[in-house]
């Protein structure tokens, strides 16, 4: 009886020592031990390890990526320009003993490393990269962080900028510089429009000079157009030729009418007589001509009869 109890309590100190020097890592951790303050190298892989009661401890580690927020960051960039910027850091631990030996807490060490990168990247950036070329600071940002992370076993995932925050009066500006370029785009798009529909409407027009009867199908084809609206205003364009024609009658009118006048006026056809010259007597007294005293009067020669 008595052999069976201290076999009894044999088998209990084997199943309590089991139990106490038994660990099980996960698959996605590796277990860092410390024998009597100094680590043991290489980390234990996952699944069942033991370790000696009392004289080792286990410290696991998790290599899955850490996903962690980095809070907004306020600075000034390199135009002047006052912009509250925040990202967020995939990293993950590839050395285990390193991880745990040479920083004391890694995520926090991260993440401190990541916001003063993101201020520094701010400083030297443009508003213009900050908000069009995010792929280019994002590789400096990730380089940034993983500098001093090597030396914890960290490695850097990747780094991205998540939100930009623009001052209120600056969105305004923007806005209107938006605008303005819209504006300018509309004009130069209206001014080509219009440039190319006057080399179709000169083309057109050489064409209808060349055919004069399909300047009169076009007149027709546009009196149909204007009646299809069911109203009953009809407009028909009136010739400029036609005006031409009616004023260059006019003028020839006028010209037949004047060379009548005159005809009647000077039947015979002939010049109208000339009056002859006064004979007078340059006499200067002062500033007026006196006509001599004793000049004959003029007489008109008689014309001779049709």
């Amino acid at each position: 009886m008595s052999a069976l109890i201290i076999v009894l309590g044999v088998l209990g100190l084997v199943a309590i020592a089991f139990a106490s020097s038994a660990r099980v890592v996960q698959q996605f951790e590796r277990g860092v031990v410390f024998r009597l303050g100094r680590v043991q190298e290489p980390a234990r892989a996952p699944g069942l390890t033991m370790i000696v009661p009392i004289v080792d401890h286990l410290r696991k580690v998790s290599l899955q990526i850490v996903t962690m927020p980095v809070p907004a960051q306020e600075g000034i960039t390199r135009d002047n320009v006052t912009v509250r910027v925040d990202a967020v850091v995939y990293f993950r631990v590839h050395d285990p003993v390193r991880a745990t030996v040479e920083v004391q807490d890694y995520e926090f060490a991260v993440s401190q490393v990541a916001q003063t990168s993101l201020r520094s990247i701010i400083g030297k950036s443009e508003l213009d990269d900050l908000l069009a070329n995010r792929e280019m600071l994002n590789q400096g940002l990730a380089l940034m962080i993983d500098s001093p992370a090597v030396g914890w076993g960290v490695e850097i995932d990747r780094v991205e900028i998540k939100d930009v925050a623009l001052p209120e009066s600056m969105k305004r500006s923007m806005s209107r510089q938006a605008e303005a370029e819209r504006e300018r785009r509309s004009r130069i798009i209206t001014a080509d429009g219009e440039f190319q529909a006057s080399q179709k409407l000169a083309s057109a027009a050489t064409v209808m000079a060349d055919t004069p009867a399909a300047l009169q199908l076009r007149l027709l084809q546009t009196i149909v157009e204007v009646a299809a609206e069911k109203n009953s205003t009809v407009v028909l364009p009136f010739p400029v030729e036609l005006l031409r024609f009616l004023d260059q009658a006019a003028g020839g009118l006028a010209e037949r009418s004047s060379a009548s006048e005159l005809r009647d006026v000077n039947p015979a056809g002939g010049s109208a007589p000339a009056a002859p010259a006064p004979t007078e007597a340059a006499i200067t007294n002062g500033s007026q001509l006196l006509p001599e005293a004793n000049a004959e009067p003029l007489q008109a020669e008689p014309t001779a009869p049709s």
